[in-house]
């Protein structure tokens, strides 16, 4: 009975300084970040206290006759942004910081390849890496990209 005991109140000592480790400052995710593929490079930055990203980088050679600088938004339900580039193109909007939850919530990401919006969460997970999770409606229909920091 007391090593239960004992167990409970090292358990309910050490869980909080376990959290507590690892806290976030809210505007760690600033910054340039390569996804772990190497295939895109994003940069995040702040506009009051709303997180957006957007596209700095990707990987073009599928096809070395549309360089990245030239390709555009080809698949964007809205027929007059079609033409956007992709270069350049904000990505992540609406991204707040939960100080609770200790992670970046309430964002909407935007995937060019299939024209489509979703919800979106972003925190860094055990490893340290960056993750951006895309869902629809439901957290666990998702998809998740994982990302380093860049210079």
């Amino acid at each position: 009975m007391l090593t239960i005991n004992l167990f409970f109140i090292l358990f309910n000592f050490l869980l909080p300084l376990q959290l507590s480790s690892h806290v976030v400052s809210e505007d760690a995710i600033v910054g340039k970040w390569m996804s772990k593929e190497k295939n895109v490079k994003v940069e995040v930055y702040k506009v009051n206290d709303e997180f957006r990203a957007k596209v700095i980088w990707f990987d073009d050679s599928d096809d070395k006759s549309r360089p990245m600088e030239t390709r555009k938004d080809l698949n964007n339900p809205v027929k007059e942004l079609r033409n956007n580039k992709i270069l350049g193109m904000s990505v992540l909007k609406n991204l707040k910081f939960n100080a609770k939850s200790n992670r970046w919530e309430n964002g909407i990401i935007y995937d060019a390849d299939s024209g489509r919006k979703f919800s979106s969460v972003v925190y860094f997970n055990d490893d340290g890496l960056l993750e951006v999770k895309g869902y629809w409606k439901f957290e666990f229909l998702c998809q998740t990209v994982e990302f380093t920091k860049a210079s």
